[in-house]
């Protein structure tokens, strides 16, 4: 058995839920924030054994797209003013970051 930890944008995160439950995959979503644009995300720890991550992996990569965004520029205070960015940034963010691993024990009351 393996536990897959996918951190995800929040814009993705109904639709692969949605995919995910229709795939027979349960999954328990956890409100988190990233810490380089300090902004909402997902992540979602599935339970599933080791024949079905590769089904698992396949819809996560189906329904988390990348995207460019416009990233406000970060305040110079406590930084060399010298290598401040003064104008906005285009940055790529979406898809997933997947965590894969194994478990040993696996209990439901």
């Amino acid at each position: 058995m393996k536990l897959i930890i996918a951190v995800i944008q929040d814009k993705d995160s109904s639709r692969l839920i949605d995919t995910l439950g229709k795939g027979n995959f349960k999954t328990t979503k956890l409100a988190t924030t990233g810490g380089f644009l300090k902004e909402g995300n997902t992540t979602l720890m599935i339970g599933c054994d080791d024949d079905h991550v590769d089904d698992a992996l396949a819809i996560i990569r189906d329904n988390c797209s990348q995207r460019d965004q416009v990233v406000a520029p970060i305040s110079a205070m406590g930084g060399n003013a010298d290598t401040y960015i003064s104008k906005p940034v285009t940055v790529e963010v979406g898809g997933a970051t997947v965590f894969i691993l194994p478990v040993e024990a696996f209990h439901k009351f």
